[in-house]
């Protein structure tokens, strides 16, 4: 599985990014596609994740009533639409999957395939 995330960029506070995560190869019915943030020097920590057939979500509580995940099933991409950003929203942002459709094992560990980052940075 190969994903190619996209939609980074400098934003003001309370501004608003998508960003667009693209799946392609051996992609099977029940696969997950979550993202993930990495500021620097802090580690790695689940944002959101989205099962791609049914559609169910899971969300970091940092994510909660600002963030929103969805899916194009169809053409396998996910989405991750930004609202109400703040300054420490800043990180670089990395879409993930696994494919035995679990949404709730958050731990970077569980996730296989991951796609490169996009940078997000919000002004203040």
């Amino acid at each position: 599985v190969q994903l190619q995330a996209s939609g980074g960029g400098l934003v003001q506070t309370v501004g608003s990014l998508r960003l667009s995560c693209v799946a392609s190869g051996r992609i099977f019915s029940r696969y997950v596609i979550g993202w993930f943030r990495q500021a620097p020097g802090k580690e790695r920590e689940f944002v959101a994740a989205i099962n791609m057939s049914g559609g169910s979500t899971n969300y970091a509580d940092s994510a909660k009533g600002r963030f929103a995940i969805s899916k194009d099933g169809v053409n396998n991409i996910g989405y991750l639409q930004m609202d109400s950003l703040k300054p420490e929203d800043t990180a670089v942002y990395y879409c993930a999957a696994k494919l035995n459709g679990d949404i709730y094992s958050t731990s970077t560990r569980y996730w296989r395939y991951w796609g490169q980052g996009t940078l997000v940075t919000v002004s203040s």
